[in-house]
């Protein structure tokens, strides 16, 4: 909800400031997007196998992260 504190803007100049509050709104939600989608493919578990699961031993820590 807008508000119009102080003034007496006319329809057109309310038309713009909404406007302009609706697509810095879209903006910020798009940018929101667009982070959350770059973690995801930055993320290293999308990189290891999901079969291969390295079992406990001495030399188990080399295939931590090795693509199979």
């Amino acid at each position: 909800m807008i508000k119009v504190v102080r003034g007496n803007p006319t329809p057109e100049e309310l038309a713009a400031a909404l406007a302009v509050v609706r697509a810095r709104a879209a903006a910020a939600a798009a940018g929101d997007t667009a982070a959350r989608e770059a973690d995801e493919w930055s993320d290293p578990a999308r990189t290891i196998p999901r079969s291969r699961v390295p079992h406990p031993g001495p030399k188990a820590w080399r295939t931590t992260f090795w693509p199979a």
